[in-house]
């Protein structure tokens, strides 16, 4: 089922005239009306037909298809096609106002956004317009606003907000009196000070005014509200400095006056008691979020007994009351289900105009004061929104006034929502909404027509879809199918919060192959394209939707095929946003994350500017950027290529510099900063470029760190630097070997052990010395004895741990017995899971078979344990480092180390075991 509009059209005289559009429910396969029997011909379809869908189009859609003919260019001129215009969707200045000014002769009802249309309502010549609406209206001044009034003098509904009108007057009020005698509805937002000039002004010149709203205004004239007797509904929600015991005593003599909202204000129990007293005619206070009424415990008890409803039968409306039971005691039936009242109202078939005036009044008020809570989101209303604010919030998202359907959607996109910056919802909340059949109203919303209903159900569908429940109900009522069409828009608002349903969705596993199957990948990266100019927020959220895609492997390779490689670096060089620099260096990311599996990562690298742009990024002054592009590099530097190519581009120096600023930083960035370092530095010529550049200190810094991701990047980095002579002096010199023996010692990550392990052994196999000699005699004695005591210290905890990794029951049983089974039982006792993912080039492997022969017999036991992990079966890279032992000739010098008497258990018992590895990947390759 899905939420569409029908207009029907009838003859009056010669002109085909469109009747007002009401929402309905129609089936998804309802169509216009005849049986589509091979190709249709457009061109012949009814003239009434062509009427009806032009009028499903925003203007400039319409201007588009009445171009292909000259018979639909006639018939999208029609008048009956201009009666209402809402250019909220499109940006309208004074030249494109002009040029709608021939079709808008007959422009009634206008819905605007902003200053710029603001100024340019003139230039539509639509001087019969009865109906203004507009929002964005901060920048709006008295003279914009007195000139709109003075050219449509027969205006009779006028209505700003819900954002403040800062720079609205009195003396705009004034003018809009003076000018438009006919006006009946006045609804303004946030004006500062509202003079009695000017009500009595409204009093005087418009007399049919019975629907006034001055709303979180600073003050307003008390007295002289009291004035204009023709009101039946006021509106002063959110206003401040008003004087209850004035109004209580003024505003009951207004004759009229049937419904009143103060909701938000100071109001006291006394004064809304002296209001219902005192007025005759008064029906409905809407008295929602008023501090001063809840907490007083007696006017609580007394109108929460009778089910809102005092003894004058007049039905207050808060947040301690049954709002739908006391709704629905302003019908007679009071038998049906109270949580239906609005449904029933809508479809009743006996009107009552007065009540329907009363039930229209209340859905505006309820929607803009329940959007304003949410908003706010003021403590202690839990309860309120779980019991009854998100069902009204539903109920009111099927009302048909379109203005109450937008902020009930918008609201449901507000409430949910306690973190913005850390997109954080009340999953309690969230699925209220899904419990009372939110998810199919707001997708049924998402699916009509109008672009300001499709903006707003998908901005909630995008917040609610952060709770892993909704997101999948909004998967399986079909929701992604939806969202990746409305990210096709046209519509720069609706394609925005579509992107950020898909961005939310994307989240989860589960959902990812179905966005894909629904063609939101190419969506997304044609939105990147066709937005690329100006539109940070769709930016944004397509490049975090991409990014999560890329995350997946079979995603990542949909996304490149669709332009997304193009799209995402175009976006990392030419976007000042930060959160798009963001968001495209986190899909860079991931794009490059899948290494062997598919090509995306050279190809990352292979794009024009891409690696550029990823190392300027790593200089940003927002710390997540820095931490994504620096996770990019990471990622990229695992081929060999690019790896060339960073530090071509500067990679180094710039992942130097970010490693030394960021000892105070998240753990993300330090991760990311010391994982971009290591996987340089697998290559010798940028280890030392590392080492020169100043990258030790840093690194040591961050192998001090409290975080176990952190100590496994900073101990890879320091274990490939340590494999140059020069820069294992320099770890010595900074005061790494403490660092690396604390690491060894107690880091709760075995791989951080592991490496810091093997770092030490690099730096203390011989090598270093040799290159400490170099210099003044003075020199090498001092940094003799600094070694000396540095080798002690490091050999030790080589030792302690690898005798962690040596279970003595299995070590016994391998040393009397060759059997398979006794070797296996020391492999799992000893196996680092984690080690197999490590990639050792033929130098390492060559340096650790020589340790094997080395004079200590902890580098002996240490250089077997390694190569344990680096050729155990099943280990990512095993057969690559089992064809590099067999290069090397490691199988004898494997025999000998297993046979050496002097030899200690250890690294007899794990030379067999590499051996057995040896022979497993001979045979396997002879398969």
């Amino acid at each position: 089922m899905s939420r569409r509009l029908r207009r029907k059209v009838v003859k009056k005289g010669k002109e085909k005239v469109v009747l007002p559009s009401y929402p309905e429910i129609e089936n998804d396969d309802g169509g216009l009306g005849f049986e589509n029997k091979g190709f249709a011909n457009w061109t012949s379809l009814p003239d009434d037909t062509v009427i009806q869908l032009f009028s499903c189009l925003n203007y400039r859609d319409r201007a588009n298809l009445a171009s292909t003919c000259r018979t639909w260019r006639l018939l999208g001129a029609s008048s009956c096609l201009w009666n209402s215009l809402d250019l909220r969707a499109h940006r309208c200045d004074a030249a494109a106002a002009a040029s709608l000014a021939s079709r808008g002769m007959n422009l009634q009802k206008l819905r605007f956004r902003g200053q710029e249309t603001a100024d340019a309502i003139i230039h539509l010549q639509a001087r019969g317009l009865r109906e203004i609406s507009g929002d964005y209206c901060r920048k709006i001044n008295d003279a914009t606003l007195s000139v709109i009034a003075a050219r449509h003098e027969q205006l009779e509904s006028l209505q700003l907000g819900p954002d403040f009108c800062e720079k609205i007057t009195a003396d705009a009020i004034k003018a809009i009196a003076v000018c438009c005698p006919k006006l009946n509805k006045l609804r303004l937002s946030g004006v500062k000070d509202v003079h009695g000039d000017a009500i009595d002004a409204l009093a005087k010149h418009c007399q049919n005014l019975i629907d006034l709203g001055f709303m979180d205004c600073l003050k307003v004239e008390e007295l002289a509200l009291g004035n204009i007797l023709s009101l039946r509904f006021l509106s002063v929600a959110g206003t401040t400095n008003l004087k209850w015991g004035l109004i209580s005593h003024l505003w009951g003599k207004l004759p009229n006056l049937t419904g009143l909202d103060v909701s938000r204000t100071d109001i006291t129990p006394n004064a809304a008691s002296r209001l219902f007293a005192s007025s005759q005619s008064l029906k409905v206070l809407c008295a929602l979020n008023c501090s001063a009424l809840e907490q007083d415990v007696t006017f609580f008890a007394t109108y929460n007994n009778n089910n809102n409803i005092n003894n004058k039968g007049k039905l207050l409306l808060a947040q301690f009351s049954d709002i739908f039971k006391g709704i629905a005691s302003l019908f007679a039936d009071t038998s049906k289900n109270k949580r239906d009242v609005f449904f029933e109202w809508r479809n009743g078939k006996n009107k009552d105009k007065n009540l329907d005036m009363i039930m229209n009044w209340l859905e505006w008020a309820l929607s803009h004061t329940l959007l304003r809570i949410a908003e706010s989101n003021p403590q202690g209303l839990d309860t309120f929104w779980l019991k009854q604010g998100a069902a009204l919030l539903l109920s009111l998202m099927q009302s048909s006034q379109e203005d109450v359907q937008e902020k009930a959607a918008t609201a449901l996109a507000t409430f949910v929502v306690i973190d913005d910056e850390n997109a954080s919802i009340d999953c309690g909340r969230a699925e209220a909404v899904m419990r009372d059949g939110g998810i199919r109203l707001l997708l049924n919303l998402a699916r009509s027509w109008r672009e300001g209903l499709q903006s707003e159900a998908a901005k909630a569908i995008a917040n609610l879809s952060v709770n892993a429940n909704v997101a999948k109900a909004v998967a399986d009522e079909g929701g992604i199918n939806i969202l990746s069409s409305l990210a096709r828009s046209m519509n720069r608002s609706v394609a925005e919060e579509a992107a950020g349903g898909l961005w939310n969705l994307s989240v989860g596993e589960e959902h990812k192959g179905a966005i894909a199957e629904a063609g939101g990948v190419k969506s997304l990266v044609d939105l990147i394209f066709k937005w690329s100019a100006g539109g940070d927020g769709v930016l944004e959220r397509a490049a975090g939707a991409l990014a999560n895609l890329a995350a997946d492997d079979k995603c990542s390779m949909e996304v490149a095929l669709a332009g997304g490689v193009h799209a995402l670096v175009m976006l990392a060089r030419n976007c000042k946003f930060e959160g798009v620099q963001e968001q495209a260096a986190r899909a860079l990311a991931n794009l490059a994350a899948h290494g062997d599996s598919n090509s995306n990562n050279a190809a990352v690298g292979q794009e024009a500017g891409a690696l550029e742009a990823l190392v300027q990024l790593t200089k940003s002054p927002h710390e997540g950027v820095r931490q994504e592009a620096a996770g990019a590099l990471w990622n990229l530097s695992f081929d060999d290529r690019n790896r060339e190519a960073i530090a071509a581009a500067g990679g180094v120096e710039a992942l130097v510099a970010l490693a030394q600023s960021c000892s105070n930083a998240s753990p993300g960035l330090q991760e990311r900063a010391a994982g971009a370092l290591w996987g340089l530095s697998v290559s010798e010529a940028n280890s030392i470029a590392i080492g020169r550049e100043g990258g030790v200190a840093p690194l040591i810094a961050l192998a001090r760190s409290d975080a176990e991701d952190v100590h496994e990047t900073a101990a890879g980095a320091l274990w490939n630097l340590a494999f140059n002579p020069g820069n294992a002096l320099r770890i010595v010199e900074e005061g790494g070997v403490p660092a690396l023996v604390h690491l060894c010692a107690s880091s709760v990550s075995k791989m951080a052990r592991f490496m810091a392990a093997l770092a030490l052994a690099y730096m203390f196999d011989g090598r270093m010395d040799e290159f400490a000699l170099i210099g003044t005699s003075s020199e090498s004695t001092s940094k003799s004895v600094s070694l000396d005591g540095a080798r002690r210290m490091a050999l030790k905890h080589i030792e302690t741990f690898i005798l962690t990794f040596s279970d003595p029951q299995s070590f016994s049983a391998a040393a009397v017995s060759s059997a398979p089974a006794a070797l296996a039982q020391v492999t799992e006792s000893a196996r680092i899971q984690e080690a197999g993912h490590l990639r050792c080039s033929g130098a390492e492997i060559g340096r650790f078979v020589a340790m094997l022969r080395n004079p200590s017999s902890i580098l002996k036991s240490c250089a077997a344990f390694a190569l344990l992990q680096f050729s155990i079966p099943g280990g990512r890279h095993a057969v690559h480092h089992a064809t590099l032992l067999q290069s090397v000739g490691a199988a004898r010098v494997l025999r000998g180390a297993a046979a050496a008497a002097t030899a200690p258990i250890e690294a007899k018992i794990f030379a067999r075991i590499v051996l057995r590895n040896l022979e497993h990947h001979q045979m396997e390759q002879s398969i």
